[in-house]
This record gives C-alpha cells, structure tokens and sequence, in this order.
C-alpha cells in the first residue's frame, strides 16, 4: 500500500484548470452524478489519474458558479437521490477554449522536451 509519502510521490499533480477540462470533457456526453464523472475520468486515463472527492466537489461548485454547469437532484437506477451535473452551453464554449490552450501547452512543452536537431 506504501506510505503516504510514496502515495503523494506517485500522484499525477494536475495544472491547474485541468480538472476541470477533463470534468467538462467528461459531460460533453451527458449529464453526469459526481461518482460517475470520478469513475469515468479514472476508467478512461487506465486509473492513472484518480480525483479524490476533496478535489472534485470543489471543481464541480466552481464550474456551477462560473455558469459552465448546472445541476440537478434526480433518483439514479439504484433508488438512490444523487445531483447529477450537465454541461451548458457556455461550458461547451469554455470546453473548446480549454481544449486549445490545452494542445498549445503541449505543443509547446514538447518543443522543449524534444526540441529539434
């Protein structure tokens, strides 16, 4: 299981503003509970990144009051009353913005990581 501080070594640190991107990317497709949208950031990264709900709860009432997303008490499948979050149009437009300073970054990083001969 390792020690804390072997767990906090092998932590992927997010830059900030990226999760939430990858909370936004994750409710292009649909409205989402918080549990859900942790599960699928985790399945579709191979459960390298892992959002903790002190990170995600946080992320998800910034992006409602910044108007990206609203949200809504509803009853899941399971019975169960869970606020599922779905993306507005403003957050899709603030999606595509990210996504593109997102792939600049990367550009860029790469240019230093790999620069050319």
């Amino acid at each position: 299981m390792g020690t804390p501080r072997e767990k906090y070594q092998n932590r992927i640190e997010l830059l900030q503003g990226t999760l939430d991107m990858l909370i936004l990317e994750t409710l292009k497709w649909g409205a989402q509970h918080g549990y859900g949208i942790s599960q699928a950031i985790g399945a579709q990264s191979g459960e390298i990144l892992k959002v903790e709900t002190g990170s995600l709860y946080p992320a998800l009432h910034r992006l409602e009051r910044q108007g990206f997303v609203r949200s809504e008490w509803k009853t899941t499948e399971a019975g169960q009353r869970a606020k599922f979050y779905q993306m507005t149009a403003t957050g899709k437009r603030q999606l595509a913005a990210d996504r593109e300073r997102w792939e600049q970054m990367v550009t860029a990083i790469g240019a230093i990581l790999n620069p050319a001969e």
